[in-house]
């Protein structure tokens, strides 16, 4: 296999959403191609016609490419090494089942489940691992036809080497070595006429010829099974590499307890697909530099598989939060609001036509918010008291900010004298309010606190006198007046 332009591949199951386990694992792989300037094949594992589903398989495509892992060959881009769904493949697997059979490589097994069952605990009662015992594979020829030909039910196995050891030579774990004793005659071949998932993607592999197979550790105990296969298929063995399982903070199995899993879910969360790839990266693997914010080209040029690391990566999403925010505080006015502007109109908040003039309001506040959010939909949100009436108040602001006697008559002067800011822009409604606190003989925070609870219903956000600018005089006015007539009715139950 030496000299051969590298061919790697991911084939996810479409059983289920695209898990940031599986997207980590594509990565890797569409890294490492185009780091050594091998080609990217997606392919769609979905022999288990029970569990796969067309809505999955559209996720998954819609996945991968939200992330930008785009593939050379597989669905809908086509290639040498067509169709890319295995159930689309039976032709081939039939083909290579025909050859194995005529080269008394496999042979069929009528053990019954309770058979099987009691082999299994014979062999726990022995102290020993449970695999086939090997009962079906010492029947003749003669046995073999005479079954058969009563049609008892049945599947294949594959004669696994019984003696010596295989060794695994894994680019991120070094030389992994199993006793053959432990590999058991396994099913390659199901009753109702499929192939099993290990003998479909061995031989998918060796058609494909693909050179290089990165995935995730928990597929490393099933590699000298893999490997039987190649020698069987007559095929070469590509390079494999087991990279790291992903765990939860407490180190268990990453679930939905722990938050989100799946790359639609972070999509519909918000978060950047720039980000998310960024972070996969460092799920396993240091760049050399020590830098964490990469782009897709400083990512491809440190990537190296031998640098994978051996032992569990921990997901931590308040890192992810982190990455996003950084992406999202230095992303182009324009290509932000290109990401924002759906998400307001899903909310009402923005029309398909706008006018310039609301384009324009809209594309400030989105500046404004910028910098202070996490992700898009934290962005959104924090939009809201610009399209909405203050229902409510931060209660910890209330207790602060309106627990003074006097603050219902500042709100209401205050709303009374923003009518001499003319025009009504940020600077001057300033200019404003510092006149009014010299006059008035009180403490900047005393009128300004209050007015940004009043205005907004929170306590933080952009510079008071730009959002009070963004929301306009008559509705500034309006809602100090509201705040003021709330605070003093507070004691009727009136929402303060």
């Amino acid at each position: 296999m030496e000299g051969k332009k590298v061919r790697v591949r991911f084939a996810p199951s479409p059983t289920g959403a695209l898990h940031i386990g599986g997207a980590r694992t594509a990565y890797f792989n569409w890294l490492f191609a185009r780091k050594t300037g091998g080609r990217f094949i997606l392919r769609i594992d979905d022999t288990d016609k029970s569990r796969s589903t067309e809505e999955s398989y559209r996720k998954i495509l819609e996945g991968l490419r939200w992330l930008g892992l785009n593939w050379d060959e597989g669905p809908e881009v086509g290639g040498p090494f067509g169709p890319y769904r295995q159930s689309e493949r039976q032709s081939f697997y039939e083909k290579e089942f025909n050859r194995l059979l005529s080269e008394d490589k496999i042979y069929p097994c009528f053990c019954t489940p309770e058979q099987l069952e009691e082999d299994r605990k014979e062999a726990i009662a022995k102290g020993e691992a449970p695999r086939y015992a090997g009962r079906c594979a010492r029947l003749t020829k003669e046995e073999q036809r005479e079954r058969l030909a009563r049609g008892e039910p049945h599947v294949y196995r594959l004669r696994s080497p019984k003696e010596g050891t295989t060794i695994v030579h894994d680019l991120v774990r070094g030389d992994v070595i199993f006793d053959n004793r432990e590999i058991d005659d396994f099913i390659i071949w199901k009753a109702n006429g499929t192939p099993t998932y290990h003998f479909a993607s061995c031989i998918d592999d060796a058609l494909m010829e693909i050179t290089h197979i990165i995935r995730a550790e928990e597929h490393l105990s099933n590699t000298p099974r893999h490997i039987a296969l190649f020698h069987a298929l007559g095929a070469p063995v590509p390079h494999f590499a087991h990279v790291p399982m992903i765990l939860a903070p407490d180190r268990s199995k990453l679930s939905k307890r722990h938050g989100a899993t799946s790359v639609e879910e972070y999509r519909e969360a918000g978060i950047l697909p720039e980000a998310l790839i960024n972070y996969l990266l460092l799920l396993g693997f240091t760049p050399a530099n020590g830098e964490e914010i990469l782009s897709r080209e400083e990512a491809v040029s440190s990537f190296e598989l031998e640098k994978v690391t051996k032992h569990s990566a921990i997901y931590d999403i308040k890192k992810l939060e982190w990455f996003n925010a950084q992406y999202l505080h230095h992303m182009p006015e324009t290509e932000l609001m290109e990401r924002v502007w759906p998400k307001l109109e899903e909310r009402g908040w923005a029309q398909a036509d706008p006018t310039p003039e609301k384009i324009a309001w809209i594309r400030r506040m989105i500046r404004l918010a910028q910098e202070r959010s996490n992700s898009i939909d934290d962005l959104v949100e924090r939009l809201t008291y610009y399209f909405q009436p203050i229902d409510a108040y931060d209660q910890k602001g209330v207790k602060k900010y309106f627990a003074q006697e006097n603050v219902p008559d500042l709100l209401e002067r205050a709303a009374d004298a923003l009518r001499e800011a003319e025009p009504f822009l940020a600077s001057r409604i300033e200019t404003l309010y510092r006149r009014l606190i010299d006059t008035w003989q009180i403490k900047g925070g005393e009128l300004i606190h209050p007015t940004r609870l009043a205005i907004s219903g929170v306590t933080v956000g952009p510079g008071l006198f730009d959002l009070m600018e963004l929301l306009g005089r008559e509705e500034c006015q309006k809602r100090m007046r509201q705040a003021a007539i709330r605070l003093r009715n507070k004691t009727e139950g009136a929402g303060i």
